[in-house]
């Protein structure tokens, strides 16, 4: 959809446009920054939602039936997360250690016959339980998880294939993974699967989850990084 009939729709300047909407622009970096990690800017996220806001704008269809709010969210908080996700500030042992932890679980799965304790998988990785503990905060504080990165890259399309050939059987893919992530999640230990339900479905961020089940904010950011690093372990199948 181009410019004029975006402007024709609300009857406003470029300049008013954005005066409208920037409050949706910081709503949602707001409500993302209680979900991050503390040296990400509120001005970064701003910026980047920014850009979003305005490839909204060029490509909002009303035939669709989405309310331009409604599309315009979808696309700036997009943008947020691209910007972060484009950033290389993660150090390297960040990603050593959550490749450990993932493959601690695995095995001990494999040895005990269910999922492993806190201790059993600090023990496996000759860690205290408060290096375990710290390292799980690292691995998820440190970097941006969400449940996109156990799934199936949006890319994965063989060599030589065209992506349009390929889209009806990415679809039968992505679907079967979705069910095999829910299932994934019903053997969760019962309070590491609530506090993902609270995070993605409930939208809480970590400080309200803890007051929701009475422990710290950062003991929520281990439970939420070690379900992540099981899931992992659980779907290698799929992530390999």
């Amino acid at each position: 959809m181009n410019k004029a009939l975006t402007y024709g729709r609300y009857q406003e300047s470029p300049q008013a446009f954005i005066a409208r909407y920037s409050s949706l622009v910081k709503r949602i970096a707001h409500h993302l920054m209680g979900r991050l990690p503390p040296n990400i800017l509120l001005e970064d996220l701003i910026q980047a939602g920014m850009i979003g806001l305005l490839e909204a704008q060029q490509n909002y269809d009303p035939s669709k039936g989405a309310s331009f709010e409604t599309f315009a969210g979808i696309r700036i908080r997009g943008a947020m997360l691209d910007d972060i996700r484009r950033g290389d500030w993660v150090p390297r042992s960040v990603y050593k250690n959550s490749r450990r932890i993932t493959e601690a679980i695995s095995v001990l799965e494999s040895i005990l016959g269910r999922d492993p304790t806190d201790q059993e998988i600090a023990a496996h990785l000759e860690m205290s339980l408060e290096q375990y503990h710290q390292a799980l905060n690292d691995v998820n504080c440190g970097r941006l998880v969400g449940m996109d990165d156990l799934g199936v890259a949006e890319d994965a399309v063989s060599c030589g294939d065209s992506a349009e050939e390929n889209l009806p059987f990415q679809g039968v893919v992505d679907d079967n993974f979705r069910l095999a992530l829910a299932e994934a999640i019903k053997t969760l230990p019962e309070r590491e699967a609530l506090v993902l339900s609270l995070y993605y479905d409930e939208e809480l961020n970590l400080k309200e989850i803890g007051a929701v089940i009475g422990v710290s904010e950062s003991r929520i950011c281990q439970i939420h990084s070690q379900a992540m690093q099981r899931l992992r372990s659980k779907l290698k199948a799929w992530t390999a």
